[in-house]
């Protein structure tokens, strides 16, 4: 997968991007946020009054009174209170969590989904330049970042910033300018060296992403490729490439580990001198009788109480920076716009005889190559074409056209004379089945991909399918029969075995134009004469566009197109154009002499 193209300097700004992400997904439970918020006041202000018990009872016990029943009423009493303000912290933050937590965590499946969504709306020349390990580890890190945000800027950043307020203000009012000033410097020295230092060690957190995605894409890359590996015993290469990876991952995690190690070193000499200045101007004042010992204990309890959450905020800021840069590449996916779109009053494709045209077309994957040129021809409703020509020709490049995976450079395709460029890319696909060379199964049972024609299908209607693709003395000679599991990719399926479930598939599928994509060229010849059985009934009164190696399977269409680099040169049926001698009768002459 191609990595963000977001330059450095704009990093930031697209970062706070996640926040406007987040936002719609807040206000879905707006009474559960009010009263979770609700919540976070009263610990707030439940924490920032337990040093004033705290005062009292420490004064209380200082004074010179003799102790009975009286006097010992009250320091038991805020004793009393006290364990229960601190019993309510907790039991409030529990509720406030509980209660967010759900907020999260429909959020969390709102934004998978929307990515899940948008992956399968991006065009084919995405998928087919992605990597599937490294785009996996991605999202996986974009869904939990997010995650993270959502509940410490909302519970740990915020609540922190309004207990600093308070805890200042408090000690300004009741203790003077300087208890304040040395709290309040602190506090911005603090957070200033957090912010720098953690701007700093960002990039060796993108650094370490970069390096995980690699190790992990390469990991997926040669494991789906297990085959290859052992037939060229590639063993020691593939440990080794993967090796690589990983020592790259070692030292990024181990840069990253010496700057936070420098982090967490700056942070704790602040919050060091901070308290040491504030309990030594507090000692001084008890010492001239200016504040009791119950105040140097207020004034030790708040600074604890106020560095701990900002200790605490210091290891948040960091982790939301690098939530921040996880979630870089999940924005960069969600930022692709697919280069195939419907148009903007785009209608439904009505289908009625089903005749396709193909009006004088060009395409080129890539400028300097041009792949289709100029083409025209026409398939009429209910006729079988075949489109043959050597390797490269640009047959197989017609049929991503037909699905309008790609838009054509020039010229136009039509259905029923409806521009397919003109028509919802879903209802296009919705009337055209395909059978293709290289059939791909889910991991999954051979009756779900099946099935998976048309998931609203019933069981009689599948195993329907199955019969009629020649599937059924297949499934009776397995164990479980239409439970198999077929594999992933289908792999524990034969080659003849994998087109016939797609032709199944395909039947269930029940469209009026069937596309059969090279679907016998890796075929023995008696598993081809089974296929093409099925091909045919299947093909009966609908319209069929065959790409062919085999001459042999299309000698029956209707009409044969000849392709050579690009061009249609010659078309007809077989007998008129074995006719003119010329491309297609000397691939015929070349395939009967090889048999």
């Amino acid at each position: 997968m191609r990595r963000s193209s977001y330059p450095d300097n704009e990093v930031t700004t697209m970062n706070w991007q996640a926040f406007k992400l987040i936002l719609p997904y807040l206000f879905e439970f707006k009474k559960r946020i009010a009263f979770a918020l609700a919540c976070l006041i009263l610990t707030k202000v439940s924490s920032v009054y337990l040093p004033f018990i705290l005062k009292d009872i420490v004064d209380t016990l200082d004074a010179k009174v003799p102790a009975n029943m009286q006097t010992l009423v009250v320091p038991f009493g805020l004793v009393a209170a006290y364990g229960l303000v601190r019993l309510s912290i907790v039991i409030f933050a529990e509720v406030r969590d509980t209660l967010f937590g759900r907020v999260t965590e429909r959020a969390i499946r709102r934004i998978g989904l929307k990515v899940f969504r948008h992956l399968h709306q991006l065009d084919l020349d995405f998928h087919l330049n992605r990597q599937t390990g490294g785009l996996s580890r991605d999202i996986d890190r974009g869904t939990s970042g997010i995650s993270f945000l959502m509940r410490f800027m909302v519970f740990n950043i915020v609540p922190t910033l309004l207990e600093i307020v308070m805890v200042v203000t408090i000690l300004f009012v009741n203790y003077g300018l300087w208890f304040a000033l040395i709290t309040l410097g602190s506090i911005c020295t603090y957070i200033a060296y957090s912010v720098y230092a953690t701007e700093l060690r960002t990039r060796f957190v993108r650094e370490a992403n970069k390096a995980d995605s690699s190790s992990n894409t390469r990991a997926i890359d040669s494991l789906l490729n297990y085959e290859t590996v052992k037939y060229f015993t590639n063993e020691d290469y593939e440990a080794q490439a993967y090796d690589k990876q990983l020592a790259n991952w070692e030292q990024a995690k181990i840069k990253n580990r010496l700057s936070l190690f420098a982090l967490n070193g700056g942070q704790a000499f602040i919050i060091a001198m901070a308290m040491t200045a504030m309990l030594a101007l507090a000692a001084l004042n008890v010492s001239e009788g200016k504040m009791t010992l119950g105040d140097f204990v207020l004034i030790n309890a708040f600074m604890m109480q106020l560095f701990m959450p900002l200790n605490f905020l210091g290891f948040v800021y960091r982790e939301i920076k690098g939530s921040l840069a996880n979630i870089e590449n999940l924005f960069g996916l969600l930022d692709k716009t697919p280069k195939v779109e419907d148009a903007l009053d785009a209608s439904e494709l009505n289908i009625g005889q089903a005749s396709i045209v193909f009006n004088n077309i060009a395409f080129a994957y890539h400028q300097k190559r041009p792949i289709i040129k100029n083409i025209s021809f026409k398939v009429n409703g209910g006729e079988k074409v075949a489109v043959v020509g050597e390797s490269g020709s640009g047959k197989s490049t017609l049929v991503k056209l037909l699905f309008r995976f790609y838009n054509v450079n020039s010229g136009s395709i039509t259905i029923d004379e409806q521009d397919i460029s003109q028509v919802t890319q879903n209802s296009l696909r919705q009337h055209i089945g395909i059978v293709p060379q290289d059939t791909v199964l889910f991991n999954d049972t051979l009756f779900a991909n099946v099935n998976y024609g048309n998931p609203d299908a019933n069981f009689d209607q599948v195993m329907q399918a199955i019969n009629m693709a020649h599937l059924t003395k297949f499934v009776a000679s397995l164990p479980e029969g239409v439970d198999t599991i077929v594999g992933e990719r289908g792999l524990k399926l034969s080659g003849g075995e994998k087109q016939r479930v797609a032709i199944a598939r395909t039947i269930l599928k029940n469209p009026q134009i069937l596309v059969f994509d090279e679907a016998t060229s890796s075929l023995d010849s008696h598993s081809e004469q089974a296929i093409l059985t099925a091909i045919n009934e299947v093909a009966q009164n609908r319209t069929s566009l065959v790409i062919a190696h085999r001459l042999s399977t299309i000698i029956d269409s209707d009409n044969i197109i000849v392709m050579s680099d690009g061009e249609i040169v010659e078309q007809g049926n077989h007998q008129q154009l074995l006719a003119m001698q010329g491309n297609y009768s000397k691939m015929w002459q070349l395939q009967q002499s090889a048999k």
